[in-house]
C-alpha cells in the first residue's frame, strides 16, 4: 500500500497506540502525584483535576442526544460514582503517595479491573469465568506480595506501610465505582455518565479542598501549575477519550491486555524521574499482577462482540472508572 493511500484512521494498530497512550498517562498521573507530595494536598489536587476535566467534558456533553443530557432516575448511581471514583479514588491515591512509592502504587493499582470483576460477580450476578477467577487470584497474590514484602522508601522490613494499605482500600473503591458505572451506563452513554459523575462530585470536593487549603496552603510555583494542568487535561480527560476509542477499535480483550502495561509504565516512570528502585518482591508481585490481568483478558470477547471491560482510572465503562 502506498503512503498516499494509507488511512491511519482505519489502521487497526492505532487502537493499541491509543490504549497504550491512556495507560501511560495514568501511570504519569501516579508518578506526578508522588512528585507533588508536600507541594499540594490530595483534596486540593483532586478538586483542581476534576474541575479541569469537568470543563473539558462540557464540549463532549453538548454533542450528546437530549435524553443523555438529562439527569434521570439513575441519579443515585451517578452520585455514587461521583463519591467513589471521582472524589474518593484520586484523593486516596494522592494521599497514599505521601507514604508509599509510585512504583508500589502503580503495581497495586494494576489489580483494579480484577477487583471490579469480583465485585460485579457478587453485586450484579455477572458470570465469573474460570479465566477471570484464576486471573483475580493470581493478581491478588501479587498484590499481597507487594504490600506484605515489597521494600520501599518507608518500610525496612516485611510489613505493609500506610500508603500500601490505602491503595488496597482504593482498589476496592474503584471496583465499587466501576460496578456503579455499569449500572448507570445501562440507560445512558459513557460520556453522559462520566460528565454527570464529575459534576456531581464538585459540591463535595470544593468544601473539602477549602478546608484542606486552610490547614495546608499549596506551595504555589510555575511547575505546580503546569503539573496540575497536565493532570487535569491528560490523565483525567485525554486518556478517557484514548481508552474508549481504543476499546471501540480493538474490543475489550485487546484493550484490557494492554491495560496491564500500567504497572510497567508506572515502575519505569518512577525509576526514570523519581529514582525509585524495585525490590525482588515488588518485581515478583508485579509479574503476578500483570499475569493475572492477562489471564482475565483471555476471558473477554474479541472485537466485534459486545462485552464491557472496566479498568482502573477515570473512564466509567471501558468498552466504556476515577476520573
Amino acid at each position: 500500500m502506498s503512503l498516499s493511500r494509507f488511512d491511519w484512521r482505519r489502521d487497526a494498530r492505532l487502537a493499541y497506540l491509543l490504549v497504550n497512550l491512556a495507560t501511560l498517562l495514568w501511570a504519569g498521573n501516579i508518578a506526578l502525584g508522588r512528585a507533588l507530595r508536600g507541594q499540594i494536598g490530595p483534596l486540593t489536587l483532586t478538586a483542581l483535576r476534576v474541575s479541569i476535566a469537568g470543563l473539558l467534558l462540557v464540549w463532549l456533553f453538548r454533542r450528546l442526544p437530549a435524553a443523555d443530557r438529562r439527569l434521570g432516575r439513575d441519579w443515585p448511581s451517578l452520585l455514587g460514582m461521583a463519591l467513589t471514583g471521582v472524589f474518593g479514588f484520586p484523593a486516596l491515591l494522592y494521599l497514599a503517595l505521601n507514604y508509599t512509592t509510585a512504583s508500589n502504587a502503580a503495581l497495586i493499582n494494576g489489580a483494579g479491573p480484577l477487583m471490579t470483576a469480583l465485585l460485579a460477580a457478587w453485586l450484579l450476578r455477572e458470570r465469573l469465568t474460570p479465566h477471570r477467577l484464576a486471573g483475580a487470584l493470581v493478581s491478588l497474590a501479587g498484590v499481597f506480595l507487594i504490600v506484605g514484602w515489597g521494600q520501599n522508601s518507608t518500610t525496612t522490613g516485611p510489613a505493609p506501610n500506610l500508603g500500601d494499605l490505602i491503595m488496597l482500600v482504593n482498589v476496592a473503591l474503584w471496583g465499587v465505582y466501576s460496578v456503579l458505572g455499569r449500572v448507570a451506563t445501562r440507560s445512558r452513554s459513557t460520556v453522559s455518565a462520566t460528565a454527570f459523575s464529575v459534576w456531581l462530585s464538585l459540591p463535595f470536593l470544593y468544601p473539602a479542598a477549602a478546608g484542606e487549603w486552610r490547614a495546608a496552603t499549596p506551595v504555589l510555583s510555575p511547575g505546580l501549575v503546569v503539573a496540575v494542568l497536565f493532570i487535569g487535561i491528560f490523565p483525567a480527560f485525554v486518556s478517557f477519550l484514548a481508552w474508549n476509542e481504543g476499546v471501540r477499535r480493538a474490543g475489550p480483550a485487546g484493550a484490557m491486555a494492554f491495560y496491564n502495561m500500567l504497572p510497567v509504565y508506572g515502575a519505569l516512570l518512577a525509576a526514570l524521574f523519581l529514582g525509585e528502585t524495585l525490590g525482588l518482591a515488588q518485581i515478583a508481585g508485579g509479574v503476578l499482577v500483570i499475569t493475572g490481568g492477562l489471564l482475565a483478558a483471555l476471558a473477554l470477547k474479541p472485537a466485534g462482540q459486545t462485552a464491557p471491560a472496566d479498568a482502573a482510572h477515570n473512564p466509567v465503562r471501558r468498552g466504556h472508572e476515577d476520573a
